[in-house]
């Protein structure tokens, strides 16, 4: 009897602990943040106009450009964005206008998109300079303007930025002489006297529009958006006064990045020297320079695209631009998948359209909306001879 009494109580302990609980699965880790990064594009717009005011009008009615440009813009949705050929005015009605009516309303089935800060200033296109540029006898055509324009503002620029932007420490080179750029290329006749007398020469400007240091205080720190727009290097004549001045305008850049303490480069504030050495900066603009293809000046675009602080390596692409060459079918010698501009089947395609940013950023991905026929948003393309380059960047 006791025997049984002294099992049944050594098995008790067995019998209340029950049988073995289940192993417990170690929580998930949390999946890491997202990285940090911002959509940085560049868009020659052609939203401009032949008469002083005539853009505000188009916006004011229900302009279809206008509708398929901001189209764009909400399909790509970056979150900084320089506009090139979108026409100044001195109190950004414009701006306004395009913002309220059609970035804030969808376009062609795609989400509205708010920029709640914009930066725009006066550009030398259409600005008046009292001189005989062009040689025939008059001062007061297009040609003879500070940068080619029929009013005031033409072609000028405009940033949208979802970030704060610092627009007292924006820089402006709207007055810099061209004479004082270090190596300046003066335009010479073919029996090698100047094409512009020495009283022009020491009034003229270099930009054509203007050029801006742009800092905006992003998720990634402070970055410079370094804006322009530089001339066509064509519709001149042999003495190539638009191949020299674009090369010029493009030349101004690496001295920006070269020479922070350049004594010469004084901007409209009188600020002189160029960008310090630690800055996040992203160059970008029409710059209408092919690296291998077109008229610019042979090495004008590829200093800056070599230039040790730039970070050049991506190269956005797409293949709407590989369709568009191959059945205009003009010979090229670059990578026609870079193009970002199409001229119709007797000029073709052409890279002139760029997103450069500092070797401090890291480019994470990047493009060229230029979809081919048939896709989503070919049709919006036709409403400017430019598509939009983009990049995203982190750091």
């Amino acid at each position: 009897m006791l025997r049984w009494v002294v099992m049944i109580l050594g098995a008790l302990p067995l019998l209340a602990c029950g049988p073995a609980p289940a192993p417990q699965a170690a929580p998930e880790a949390a999946p890491p943040p997202a990285p940090i990064q911002v959509r940085v594009a560049s868009y020659n717009a052609s939203l401009y106009d032949n008469d002083a005011g005539g853009l505000i009008a188009r916006l004011e009615r229900d302009d279809e450009a206008a509708r398929n440009i901001a189209a764009v813009i909400q399909h790509q949705r970056p979150d900084v964005l320089l506009l090139n050929e979108f026409d100044h005015d001195p109190d950004l009605r414009a701006a306004e206008l395009f913002q309220r009516r059609y970035l804030e309303i969808p376009q062609a089935g795609q989400v509205p998109i708010r920029y709640d800060y914009r930066f725009s200033a006066p550009v030398n296109t259409g600005e008046p300079s009292g001189m005989d540029l062009d040689g025939d006898g008059r001062s007061d055509g297009p040609n003879d303007a500070f940068g080619y324009g029929t009013h005031p503002g033409q072609y000028g620029m405009l940033v949208l930025s979802r970030y704060p932007i610092d627009t007292a420490a924006v820089r402006s080179f709207q007055h810099l002489l061209w004479k004082d750029l270090p190596d300046a290329r003066r335009p010479m006749n073919p029996d090698g006297t100047p094409y512009y007398s020495d009283a022009i020469w020491e009034r003229l400007r270099l930009s054509s529009k203007s050029h801006w240091d742009v800092p905006i205080r992003t998720a990634l720190g402070t970055l410079h958006l370094l804006a322009s727009h530089p001339t066509p290097p064509v519709f001149d004549g042999p003495e190539d006064r638009n191949g020299a001045r674009n090369a010029d305008e493009i030349a101004l850049w690496t001295h920006y990045l070269d020479s922070p303490d350049a004594a010469w480069l004084c901007d409209d504030a009188g600020r002189c020297g160029g960008l310090p050495a630690a800055a996040h900066f992203v160059l970008a603009g029409d710059l209408n320079a092919d690296p291998d293809d077109g008229d610019a000046a042979e090495g004008a675009i590829a200093a800056l695209l070599t230039h040790p602080r730039v970070a050049a390596d991506f190269v956005p692409r797409s293949q709407g631009a590989v369709e568009t060459a191959k059945r205009h079918g003009i010979e090229r010698h670059g990578d026609v998948a870079s193009h970002t501009g199409d001229f119709g089947p007797r000029t073709g395609t052409m890279r002139l359209d760029y997103v450069l940013p500092s070797r401090s950023l890291t480019v994470r991905d990047g493009g060229v909306f230029w979809p081919q026929q048939g896709e989503r948003g070919a049709d919006w393309c036709a409403a400017s001879d430019h598509r939009m380059v983009w990049l995203d960047l982190g750091l």
